[in-house]
């Protein structure tokens, strides 16, 4: 069983899912930080200074009566919030994940289609071949 388990663990195609799942996690990273800290603040501020990840909505009000100034404040009282803001970058950072991956996608989709219209090169044994062959009906 051992051995099953190493040769399962060391095929190409787990190695290469473990290697795709690390570097998804730290592309995930990237885009959200670029979400958060480079896209929503031209936003927020052309929409009139609005921090998207404090856009919320008081269901049930904490200990402490609001109203509260970021999410934060209202779950430190207790209170229940709908956070939309949070919910609308995350909906972006998809977004931006998505279009990454079909532009990749994409991009190896025509390197594909690239290398199938080449023509297959002539081995140069046969073009060697049919150098001596048209040399020989002279």
């Amino acid at each position: 069983m051992l051995k099953e388990f190493k040769e399962f663990a060391v095929r190409g195609n787990v190695v290469d899912m473990a290697v795709g799942i690390i570097i998804g996690a730290a592309f995930g990273k990237i885009v959200d930080s670029l979400v958060k800290d480079v896209i929503m603040p031209p936003i927020g501020l052309l929409l009139g200074r609005v921090d998207f990840s404090n856009l919320f909505f008081v269901m049930k009000q904490g200990a402490q009566a609001g109203p509260y100034l970021t999410v934060e404040a209202a779950q430190k009282s207790g209170a229940v919030t709908f956070n939309y803001g949070v919910f609308l970058n995350t909906v972006i950072s998809f977004v931006i994940v998505a279009f990454a991956v079909f532009i990749l996608i994409r991009a190896i989709n025509r390197l594909k289609m690239q290398a199938e219209k080449k023509p297959a090169a002539t081995p140069e044994e046969v073009v060697l071949l049919r150098e001596i062959r048209d040399a020989l009906r002279k």
